[in-house]
């Protein structure tokens, strides 16, 4: 196939890039800002240098025009928060002391200062925090980041293009404030607010700002007729200002359905598009509703959220259908490049020949170059990229690593008994309750224990060949000792090894499954300083051997407490991964829990008790629309009982949600058949209690009551108030008291403290309710 030259230059672009550095300098500075070992002035300077790095590699890549405003210190959405001044009052005064101190005091919280809200961004692994807002809320101009960050990309000599976060999109991923009704809808705020976008933009056309990137990724939801009007509105004021940059418009993750012919009738300057997956429908709503005359197109034709190489023949077929829908087409990954790691190029450990089928943001960037300049100039002047492409991706196409017959066999021949316990909740119960023997309000932790620096040095140690096999076990056993002493002297009822062994809670069992790759430098943001190190789904899934049993009962022969045997579920690791796009995730998901549940019944053979199975991304893979959703619930809900479905009924099986927007799944989350469910609720208030009320939810469930992601310690009487908040919800015989998330991030003095407060408010409380008459149970 011939692509003939578009009729003007396509320009190459992408939404944003990792911000973290080649070697996680930010991180490294912040959290040393954090521990008082960095000035404030020597944080700015890393900030500074990175974004002028970042910069120079796009620019030398060849990208026509780059980012700005996307480089963040923890969050940028929380950059928008400060942009638009809606400080939470309880954060102002810690803000108006200290701009820098009092953004991480919104982002962390403080001793005495809860932090916002945390929760997924649309259906990604990233998390950013809720602005919170109310009727009396005020919004003020303060584009001193963005306005600073364009001009340092402008003294470079750069064209940049500086990324917002849209008006629209920003209300609708708010919530009501603490004290405000819980009806309060923050899009009314929308006149309020569209004064202060406008004198951002005017702000930024001041400063040299020739474009402007709107990012409305909430409109690819389904949204209400009102909802749609007010984003018709927004633009229809924005688009007619006088004052004001180009607009670009930008959407991605899915298609925007009813939002598409709204946005293409404002008054803006162009719309920047995702291609890829769910949002390849694009083409033809574009072609149905006129397409852009007069208008500039972005469209995102490169994966930003996955790591395969893109098929640049099928790009460049699909920017050829383009070219005349709009007055100028230009090129660009799908979304920011945020969501992928660096660069391949610092990759040791994987098969040469197996790397080319991987393309991180550094590569992805090239891909956007080569089909920008393909576009322009025609196939002939690629033709040797196109080559190459093409040996890459059939070489991924018929390697062995990819199938594994005996896998696909075991695979097809499961039965739908496979995935279901052989007896009711219950009964199940019932044999639980007589088989473990816990008191009312039985305390637990999520799984993981702060991983101490002597424990992180031994790990590198073993990496590095300073320490053998032997030493590296005996550090390991002598973690688990410590684990599980504390909490045998605190009081828990329910322990936990602590997972020293853990590099991550999906990377460590990656590395022990066979058609995973990992990688070494392969860093993504989650939050804030928070970096992980997603594995690579490449092929078929099985499991070698046992992964976790020798630690579990280790730790269990330690203590006649109950010990959790600690699992990540099947949603979650393919979640968490860069999965596989040549099959359907459902057939890759039912391999992983097929390989999971013969870890969880070799754990219950081993003699542990109670077995934790944590699916933290079944909310954050749910599809962002709702005609979707119901296909993707079923094989995910199936695949975890699949992983849990073998047990007898005496044994317990836990799983674990974290940061999310639990209220759309409540019915897939009883549709798991977990006997007991813990989940974040400390942020949002014991919200999700009241939700698994509201269904009628009839199992056991530990709402969290200590806020991992920050480092305040609550009080006892704190973590009383939420249990209480708590129990108006769930009968007191089916609550547990645990924190929000594992403990791996924080610190032993935090622990301690917190967690003995946590079993101090859970046994006044149950003293409380063992002298009532009668106890309140269900």
């Amino acid at each position: 196939m011939t692509t003939k030259p578009a009729s003007a230059a396509a320009r190459a672009t992408v939404y944003g890039y990792p911000r973290q550095g080649r070697n996680r300098e930010l991180k490294k500075a912040i959290e040393g800002y954090w521990k008082g070992r960095v000035t404030a002035d020597a944080l700015r300077a890393t900030a500074v240098g990175l974004r002028r790095a970042n910069w120079r590699d796009l620019a030398e890549a060849g990208l026509h025009e780059v980012p700005v405003g996307d480089f963040s210190y923890y969050d940028h959405v929380l950059d928008a928060t400060v942009m638009v001044g809606a400080i939470p009052e309880r954060h102002r005064a810690a803000v108006e002391a200290d701009a820098l101190d009092g953004y991480f005091a919104m982002a962390r919280g403080t001793q005495d200062v809860a932090p916002l809200e945390m929760t997924k961004w649309f259906d990604t692994n990233y998390h950013y925090l809720v602005p919170e807002l109310g009727p009396d809320t005020r919004f003020t101009a303060d584009p001193g980041k963005q306005v600073a960050e364009l001009r340092e990309a402008l003294a470079l000599g750069l064209t940049p293009r500086p990324v917002l976060v849209g008006p629209v999109t920003y209300l609708l991923l708010a919530k009501p404030a603490p004290g405000v009704a819980a009806d309060f809808d923050p899009l009314t705020l929308l006149d309020r607010l569209l004064p202060v976008y406008a004198e951002v933009l005017a702000d930024l056309r001041a400063a040299g700002a020739p474009w402007v990137q709107l990012d409305e990724p909430a409109l690819v939801q389904d949204r209400t007729p009102a909802e749609l009007g007010a984003a018709e509105r927004a633009y229809r004021h924005l688009g007619t200002l006088t004052d004001r940059p180009k607009l670009l418009v930008a959407s991605y993750f899915d298609r925007l359905g009813d939002a598409l012919p709204l946005l293409a009738k404002a008054p803006v300057d162009g719309l920047a598009l995702d291609f890829t997956g769910a949002a390849a429908g694009h083409l033809d709503t574009l072609a149905a509703v006129g397409g852009l005359p007069g208008k500039r197109l972005v469209a995102g034709v490169v994966n930003g959220r996955n790591v395969w190489v893109n098929d640049l023949a099928k790009s460049l077929a699909t920017l050829g259908t383009l070219l005349g829908l709009a007055d100028r087409v230009d090129v660009a990954a799908s979304c920011s490049l945020l969501h992928v790691p660096l660069d391949t190029g610092a990759e040791r450990d994987i098969d040469p020949q197996v790397l080319r089928w991987l393309a991180f943001a550094r590569q992805k960037t090239a891909e956007v170059v080569t089909l920008a300049k393909g576009l322009t100039h025609g196939t002939g002047a690629i033709s040797a990229e196109l080559a190459a492409n093409r040996a890459d991706l059939a070489s991924r196409a018929g390697s062995a690593l990819t199938r594994d017959p005996a896998v696909r066999a075991r695979t097809a021949a499961v039965t739908d008994a496979d995935t279901r316990r052989s007896r009711p909740y219950s009964e199940r119960a019932a044999a639980q309750r007589a088989h473990l023997g816990l008191p009312l309000l039985p305390t637990t932790t999520i799984g993981s224990f702060p991983q101490t620096t002597a424990l992180r040095t031994a790990r590198a140690d073993l990496r590095t060949g300073r320490t053998d096999t032997a030493g590296y076990e005996d550090r390991v056993r002598a973690e688990i000792q410590e684990v599980i002493s504390f909490q045998e002297q605190t009081g828990l009822d329910v322990l936990v090894h602590g997972e020293p062994e853990r590099n991550d809670m999906v990377q460590y069992f990656a590395e022990q499954l066979t058609g995973y790759l990992a990688t070494q430098h392969g860093w993504v943001q989650s939050y804030g300083t928070r970096y992980v190190r997603p594995p690579v789904l490449a092929g078929d899934i099985s499991r070698p051997g046992p992964m976790t049993v020798h630690w579990t009962a280790y730790a269990q022969s330690l203590t006649s407490r109950p010990v959790k045997g600690m699992l990540t579920g099947p949603v979650t690791m393919l979640a968490w991964s860069f999965v596989r796009d040549d099959q359907p995730p459902a057939d890759t998901a039912r391999q992983v829990a097929l390989a999971l549940r013969d870890e969880v019944v070799d754990l219950e053979a081993a003699g542990t008790p109670v077995i934790q199975v944590d699916e933290p991304a079944l909310r954050e893979t749910l599809p962002l629309r709702t005609a979707d959703r119901p296909a993707y619930l079923a094989w995910a809900t199936e695949a975890f009982r699949l992983t849990t479905g073998g047990v007898r009924n005496r044994t317990q099986i836990h799983t674990h949600m974290c940061y999310a927007e639990f209220g759309d799944i409540v019915q897939a989350i009883d549709d798991l058949d977990a006997d007991v469910i813990s989940l974040e609720a400390a942020r949002s208030h014991m919200q999700v209690a009241r939700e698994l009320a509201a269904h009628g939810y009839p199992r056991e469930a530990g709402p969290g009551v200590y806020d991992i992601h920050s480092p305040r310690v609550p009080s006892p009487e704190e973590a009383i108030a939420l249990l209480r908040k708590g129990l108006e919800a769930l009968p007191a015989d089916r609550l547990w008291v645990n924190p929000d998330c594992g403990l791996k991030t924080r610190t032993w003095p935090e622990t301690r403290t917190s967690l003995e407060n946590l079993v101090h408010a859970a046994h006044t409380l149950r003293t409380e309710l063992t002298t009532r008459t009668p106890p309140l149970t269900s």
